[in-house]
């Protein structure tokens, strides 16, 4: 439950996972068979991030 102040903080890193946690339950929820690894990186962007 959130302070009756209204002095909520953000954690950005957890915000960020969670985040992606739900594109992979999309994904997954979307997907017909088990993601694949390359399919899982996609959805996570690591090729971006390799790049970068």
């Amino acid at each position: 439950m959130a302070p009756v102040g209204g002095t909520a903080v953000q954690d950005h890193v957890a915000l960020a996972e969670i985040e992606l946690c739900g594109e992979l339950i999309i994904a997954a929820s979307a997907a017909e068979d088990r993601l694949s690894l390359e399919s899982i990186d996609e959805v996570l962007r690591v090729s971006e991030e390799r790049e970068a």
